[in-house]
């Protein structure tokens, strides 16, 4: 699509292009305020990384390192249940691979790479809006929580669903991409049960998304061979040092998780206070459902701050947390402007 002039921008921007925000919004003020992706603003403190993490390849000893602390921080039964992969869309373009062409029903509107990796991968592919209508599909695909409005599926539904795909030589894929902050919906303690494919990304709730890292659970058979048509070294050295630390430190993801609560929270009040209703999400990311989605979308762009909106419901918008005081008040100014007009 092309760009409305500095007054607006009617392309879909994706999450993070701040260069696309720039041109569509050349008079905003600068630093940007980007709440365009679901990532923690508050990393990870990277530790100290040993110097052969950069200099050697990654060795067989610190991998098994980084799987055994991922299998303890998700509850999964067993290392031998854990793959690691240079980040969740990897794995979202390697599964389709790994199956003959078939039926996929994903169930939305989610992430549309799910949706793109099968059909690319020559799949035939169907967006579902209820689990009830996958219409028997040899895989169904599964975000839980949901992005962007952040619907949950129990678990139990989820694994009686995997039953009944595994009876039928099918799979369900469940992406857990932000069950970090919501633990209870996780399904990962099961992996390694029949039919059930759990993807889990590392990036999101420890704010290193530049890391690449995400983890493929299920049964050992499924990972060796996405092992195989990953290659050797699939995960930098600097990733699984950093990674195999931050999975192992409990009291920071405790403390994290209500740290991202709260901001959550600070954000709905704000949003509330300016007129704008939230209408979901997790707490790493909330959703707005507003018919005056496009302006507020172009005000927001015009004060400096990029939020996601969607081709596929134009009266969303997804918002990621603001990092600072400063950029919670540029938000409810800029949406506290736009409801008075």
């Amino acid at each position: 699509m092309m760009a409305e002039s500095a007054a607006g921008s009617k392309r879909i921007i994706h999450g993070g292009d701040l260069d696309a925000a720039r041109a569509d919004f050349p008079g905003a003020p600068e630093p940007w305020v980007d709440l365009s992706t679901g990532i923690n603003p508050w990393p990870y403190p990277l530790p100290a990384i040993p110097a052969d993490s950069w200099t050697r390849l990654p060795g067989r000893s610190a991998e098994t390192a980084l799987r055994e602390a991922a299998a303890a921080c998700y509850g999964v039964p067993s290392p031998d249940h854990v793959a690691a992969a240079g980040g969740s869309q990897a794995l979202i373009q390697l599964l389709p691979r790994l199956r003959p062409p078939g039926t996929v029903a994903v169930l939305g509107p989610t992430y549309a790479e799910h949706a793109a990796g099968w059909a690319k991968a020559g799949h035939r592919v169907t967006e579902v809006m209820t689990l009830e209508s996958c219409g028997g599909a040899d895989v169904m695909v599964v975000v839980n929580p949901n992005n962007p409005d952040g619907r949950i599926v129990p678990p139990e539904t989820l694994l009686a669903l995997a039953d009944r795909q595994a009876a039928r030589g099918g799979w369900l894929v469940v992406d857990e991409a932000f069950a970090e902050v919501a633990p209870d919906c996780s399904v990962a303690a099961e992996a390694g049960r029949a039919g059930l494919v759990i993807l889990r990304s590392f990036g999101k709730f420890f704010g290193l998304a530049g890391m690449r890292l995400g983890f493929l659970l299920g049964e050992p058979a499924l990972l060796e061979a996405s092992r195989a048509a990953m290659g050797p070294w699939a995960v930098s050295g600097p990733a699984l040092a950093v990674a195999t630390a931050a999975l192992s430190d409990s009291a920071w993801i405790a403390a994290t998780r209500q740290r991202l609560a709260d901001a959550a929270a600070r954000l709905d009040a704000g949003l509330a206070g300016a007129g704008v209703r939230v209408a979901g999400g997790t707490s790493l990311f909330r959703l707005i459902d507003d018919p005056q989605a496009a302006g507020l979308y172009n005000e927001l762009g015009r004060a400096g701050v990029l939020v996601r909106r969607f081709d596929y419901r134009r009266n969303w918008l997804r918002l990621g947390l603001p990092v600072d005081k400063a950029a919670e008040n540029r938000v409810k100014t800029a949406c506290g402007m736009f409801k008075k007009r």
